[in-house]
């Protein structure tokens, strides 16, 4: 057992998943959606920190998704110890304010150990993970952030990654660098040189470490935060952080609001089986495939015809969608929208998002 009791799994739930559309949505984002198993994308999450070495969760979410978050977690028997409604986005860096505020007054104090992840990344290998956290643990009980390099297996563009410095523990390094998402020679370099790893956005550390470094490097959100927190009304588990004080925080991501400026940051390279499950390219990658690379799910009321296709993605929630001689194509049909594109650009569904709604 950690000196500080049970690590406190902290789950981010605010986000949209934008290039997943028409199925995500800001009504119903991906991390609500089932995509890869029976379970939600939510309940994955919550159900691979499971064990004595794991409290109960603290979900960071938007306010119009607390009946959904509430009743999926139930229904997988994780259920969250609070449930941190945000008036408003914020990003990264202030919702993990919140949680890490709530830790300290539930769990261990100050120095709460707080694991911080996505609700929607995929993590195949539970067990590599759970190791990586017991490696980085003597750092974190020393006052260090860590956060989970990912082993690269291309050179992507759409992540950022972390540059690998000094051996500074076992398995642990010293973040030299953080990367912005690279043109891809850049990528290919850092992938041929092999001291790079992907950022993947999970972290681990002391709620006072964090807090600390947050009112050092970004005083108005740690100011924001503690006075959203202080004025918080709390209904049960729920926990609703006091509106005009949280919409006054800047919005940054703990990347560039932490990470990338405190002094002691750490990283604990990994391979997982790791995927933010960022576009229907990702998605069709993860998923079975027939012998012909195809990827055809109808849920609830919905059809897929395929006849000599090759390497395709189809899924509809209802209208019936046939499809013939064709190859490399990505077909989303959900309500009554529909997504037609080729794949290998399913990145670039964000800018289509973005001209429908001007």
């Amino acid at each position: 057992m950690l000196q500080n009791g049970p690590i406190t799994p902290v789950i981010l739930s605010g986000g949209v998943g934008s290039r997943l559309w028409p199925m995500s949505s800001a009504e119903m984002p991906k991390q609500m959606l089932s995509l890869i198993a029976d379970e939600t994308m939510l309940q994955l999450t919550a159900l691979r920190v499971q064990g004595e070495r794991f409290g109960a969760p603290i979900v960071v979410a938007s306010a119009r998704h607390a009946d959904m978050i509430e009743t999926q977690l139930a229904d997988v028997a994780a259920p969250a110890e609070a449930l941190i409604l945000e008036p408003a986005g914020r990003n990264t860096a202030p919702a993990i304010a919140l949680a890490a505020i709530a830790a300290s007054s539930s769990r261990g104090g100050l120095g709460a150990t707080l694991l911080v992840m996505p609700s929607d990344h995929v993590v195949a290998d539970v067990a590599a993970f759970h190791a990586a956290i017991m490696v980085a643990l003597p750092l974190v009980e020393q006052g260090w952030l860590v956060t989970f390099g990912i082993d690269p297996l291309t050179p992507e563009t759409g992540y950022g990654w972390i540059h690998i410095g000094e051996m500074i523990g076992d398995g642990v390094h010293r973040v030299a660098s953080f990367v912005e998402k690279p043109p891809i020679g850049a990528a290919e370099a850092m992938l041929e040189a092999g001291d790079h790893v992907w950022n993947g956005g999970i972290f681990l550390f002391r709620a006072d470490a964090y807090l600390g470094a947050l009112e050092i490097h970004a005083p108005a959100i740690f100011e924001a935060t503690r006075e959203a927190m202080s004025g918080a009304t709390r209904l049960g588990t729920r926990i609703y952080p006091k509106a005009d004080a949280f919409a006054a925080s800047p919005s940054d991501s703990i990347d560039y609001a932490v990470m990338e400026k405190a002094e002691r940051v750490a990283v604990v390279p990994v391979s997982m089986g790791w995927s933010d499950l960022g576009s229907w390219d990702a998605l069709h990658e993860l998923s079975d495939r027939d012998a012909q690379g195809n990827v055809h799910a109808a849920e609830n009321i919905g059809e897929v015809i395929a006849i000599d296709t090759a390497n395709c993605m189809v899924r509809t929630d209802g209208a019936r969608i046939a499809i013939f001689g064709t190859s490399d194509l990505i077909v989303v049909a959900n309500g009554n929208d529909i997504l037609i594109l080729p794949r290998g650009r399913s990145q670039e569904v964000k800018t289509l998002i973005d001209t429908m709604s001007r």
